[in-house]
């Protein structure tokens, strides 16, 4: 009788948690209207901005294998790839954002994931977890075939059978077995709104952030960590897991990995088996000679930074140089919002404020900006572990997704599996989370108060 009663008891806690969440409204969604989103930093010069806008057109070059098809001018895709543009992926409100879909107010953009496996005549089967509504993603293997650890990328599609691919055999990985093999795990494309701030942040900065709030976490039983580069030691802050020291890193990688194309980052051609290989490596370099034909100094050794670097200069220059999102104007709903969003503990890891040391780039040395994240790792449990290790991120930890630019975001948590902000705040409860004790004060507040911090997390 004793064990009947409490699991009466317990169960009824549980149905009067839901019942409060049930009668919350629905996630407001993405906020309509223009993209509050993709301008450079207000306060560059009048070079900085030309830099940025330059940067920004090559953000959204379009890649072929040799740069031969029309509409195609970049050189370099495959071997194997997940997409053909930066910007095709990084869409979502405008350039540089996250993952579009079917579902974006702005404008319904499909997954172009899907059309990319046939584009230039390729032979590629779209993956079952590929669909029009999105999100773009990216697959890598938990384990080898072995049994040791594997956590690579395995890209979606080849360039066997494009038109300037001719001789090319290479088939695609074999997603269903890993799939059946609870081997797949996913990854979206992060926003990049901002992120030149966060480079400019020093190592102390985020380390006194952190400190700050080390008992509170503790009394919610939050722990947190940085990753580090096994070189120097310090603070790697890029990507889902942290695991890129900087933004050149960080988009040198994406554009082997994601695209194909070696660099001077990452100057080896990924599966670069016999009769796939078309270019000479690095691929993407700097230049020695003004490759735009629109230049007055083209085929010249001289022009524009932008026009002299490589691409992967330029993306990190656009990147670097970008404002982030714009919050929408507050209410009092967002106001009361935001107070909850710090009485249960969701800003002990969404740092709302941080703060940027000296920059070379005018106006951005030495101010606060909100990235709604603390940048450190944090263990989520069970429900979002992945498996996969990134530096000394481990299989269930994090980076702090910043929450900058949320309103106007389609899709949540690392492998987009969700489109609703509820959902993906109860996701993060599970065996294991340091966010458990958060979402269970989350699921006690009223159904008001709950809508009231849905309404702020979507102003944002």
């Amino acid at each position: 009788m004793k064990f009947r009663n409490l699991a009466l008891a317990v169960l009824c806690l549980a149905s009067i948690t839901l019942s409060g969440m049930l009668q919350a409204q629905n996630d407001p969604g993405p906020r309509p209207g223009p993209a509050a989103a993709g301008s450079f930093f207000p306060s560059l010069n009048a070079n900085e901005q030309s830099f940025f806008n330059q940067a920004q057109l090559r953000f959204q070059e379009i890649d072929s294998v040799s740069g031969t098809i029309p509409g195609e001018n970049g050189v370099g895709l495959g071997p194997t790839f997940n997409g053909n543009s930066c910007a095709q992926c990084h869409a979502q409100p405008t350039v540089g954002g996250s993952s579009p879909g079917l579902n974006s107010p702005q404008n319904s953009i499909p997954n172009p994931q899907v059309a990319l496996a046939a584009l230039d005549s390729a032979t590629n089967t779209v993956p079952g977890f590929i669909t029009a509504a999105g999100p773009v993603r990216e697959a890598r293997f938990i384990k080898n075939p072995n049994g040791t650890l594997d956590g690579g990328v395995h890209d979606l599609y080849t360039i066997q059978g494009r038109s300037d691919a001719v001789g090319c055999v290479l088939g695609q990985p074999d997603f269903v077995t890993a799939a059946n093999n609870n081997n797949l795990i996913f990854r979206i494309p992060t926003p990049l709104f901002g992120l030149g701030l966060v480079e400019a942040t020093p190592d102390l900065i985020l380390q006194q952030n952190l400190a700050a709030t080390q008992s509170a976490r503790a009394a919610l039983h939050i722990g947190g960590s940085f990753n580090t580069s096994g070189n120097d030691g310090t603070i790697t802050r890029f990507g889902w897991k942290a695991q890129n020291k900087s933004l050149l890193v960080f988009v040198g990688e994406a554009y082997n990995v994601e695209q194909g194309v070696s660099n001077e980052n990452f100057p080896n051609e990924r599966s670069a088996v016999s009769g796939c290989v078309f270019n000479g490596s690095p691929e993407d370099a700097s230049n020695l000679l003004n490759p735009n034909p629109l230049s007055p100094n083209f085929g010249m050794p001289i022009g524009t930074v932008s026009e002299m670097s490589s691409d992967i200069v330029n993306f990190a220059a656009f990147i670097r140089l970008t404002a982030p999102a714009t919050p929408a104007p507050s209410t009092p709903s967002t106001q009361n919002g935001a107070a909850l969003f710090n009485s249960v503990g969701c800003a002990l890891c969404h740092s709302p404020t941080l703060t940027t040391g000296p920059s070379i780039f005018t106006g951005m040395s030495n101010i606060q900006y909100n990235p709604y994240s603390d940048f450190a790792l944090h263990h989520m449990g069970s429900n979002l572990a992945d498996g996969i290790h990134q530096g000394g991120a481990g299989p269930d930890q994090f980076r702090t997704a910043p929450l900058w630019g949320l309103g106007q975001r389609l899709f949540f948590l690392h492998d987009g599996r969700t489109a609703d902000l509820i959902e993906a705040i109860n996701a993060h409860a599970s065996s294991g989370s340091e966010a458990n004790t958060v979402v269970r004060k989350f699921g006690t507040l009223k159904a008001s108060q709950m809508q009231d911090l849905l309404n702020f997390l979507r102003s944002l």
